[in-house]
């Protein structure tokens, strides 16, 4: 992790971490650790929260870290502090959970985590993202992505177990393994 510091804060200006405000477990918040993949804010302060495929925002570093998701290694920490656990679904901002209703909400009784059923499926949301026109991409997002994958992840945290928990930590790194293009 030291040496992907480096090389983040060696390839563009700005810090070598990203926080952000993520909403966790009984509806707190918390910052979310990430390696800055971004140019930062004061490089290139324009667009969408979410990020498409081909985003011009994201350094080329980012690219590499995105790929392998290494970008998301400093959750390790964030897993530690207790905000986040190895699976459970993606914390998200304020501003889309907020977007949930009915039963979509009660996954605000569970602690968000750095992997789960529906980061594997959304793997590649990126490229889902950059099928939809830009202006129309957030919308896209929270009528239609979250809710899928917010459901996915429900369903699989109702029935997890430490098991179940294994075979998706598994699953992940045989997914980053062998992740082509």
């Amino acid at each position: 992790m030291v040496m992907l510091a480096v090389v983040v804060k060696a390839s563009s200006r700005g810090p070598f971490l990203f926080r952000q405000n993520r909403i966790g477990r009984n509806g707190e918040e918390f910052a979310v650790l990430k390696f800055r993949t971004m140019y930062s804010h004061n490089e290139n302060n324009l667009g969408a929260l979410v990020t498409r495929s081909g985003d011009s925002r994201v350094t080329s570093v980012g690219r590499w870290l995105r790929k392998w998701k290494l970008d998301e290694l400093p959750q390790f920490i964030n897993v530690l502090t207790g905000d986040m656990s190895l699976v459970g679904h993606r914390p998200d901002m304020l501003k889309y959970m907020q977007a949930l209703s009915g039963q979509d909400r009660n996954i605000l009784h569970f602690r968000p985590g750095i992997t789960s059923p529906a980061s594997l499926r959304f793997r590649n949301e990126e490229k889902e993202l950059a099928k939809v026109p830009a202006e129309e991409m957030e919308q896209f997002y929270v009528s239609n992505l979250l809710p899928q994958k917010i459901r996915m992840d429900l369903d699989y945290a109702e029935r997890a177990t430490f098991l179940t928990d294994c075979h998706v930590l598994l699953r992940t790194a045989l997914s980053i393994l062998w992740h082509r293009g």
